[in-house]
């Protein structure tokens, strides 16, 4: 039997995980040996970061959202059940941004959560329009919108009628040319 030599196909791989891992530290990125060991631990550590991402931010979020409720005198937990209990639902990572950003509307916030807590029931307020440019474009989509829908159903009430009277016109005339033919 002749001897096969799988040199090309073994170089191929070898170079494959050499390339996964440039940038290692020391024989990791220069010795095919160390460099599969951490290659494949690599691997393991980021499929498990990837999880432990989500939870990491979910963790930074609250502590940014307890420390604005300390600075308003309220402890984190109070602070969302009175929002669950208001019928609230606002996500963690928009209350942390609303806590560094927008420390006014934090405030309004915890004024409410406080309230729901006291047993009080929140009404919001009616939203006020905006007169900003944006609001104005917005609403010449929505009536440009509106009419074409009118336009449309104008174009299908008036051609279905049409339709409807050439048959009977020409149902009409047969009738009358056949009874001509009879006499």
């Amino acid at each position: 039997m002749t001897r096969v030599k799988g040199g090309t196909i073994a170089r191929s791989r070898r170079k494959k995980v050499l390339k996964e891992a440039k940038g290692y530290f020391g024989s990791k990125h220069r010795l095919y040996k160390t460099a599969h060991e951490q290659v494949m631990h690599s691997g393991s550590y980021a499929f498990r970061d990837r999880r432990q991402k989500k939870r990491n931010f979910r963790k930074l979020w609250i502590t940014r959202i307890n420390a604005a409720c300390r600075e308003n005198e309220i402890s984190y937990s109070k602070f969302i059940n009175g929002l669950n209990k208001a019928g609230i639902v606002v996500n963690r990572k928009m209350l942390s941004e609303l806590a560094i950003d927008n420390k006014e509307a934090f405030a309004n916030l915890v004024v409410i959560s406080r309230d729901a807590l006291e047993g009080k029931t929140y009404t919001p307020k009616k939203a006020v329009k905006e007169t900003s440019n944006e609001t104005k474009k917005d609403e010449n989509k929505k009536i440009t919108k509106e009419e074409k829908e009118v336009k449309e159903e104008k174009k299908t009430t008036k051609s279905e009628p049409k339709k409807t009277t050439v048959k009977k016109e020409t149902t009409k005339k047969t009738t009358t040319s056949k009874k001509k033919e009879e006499e």
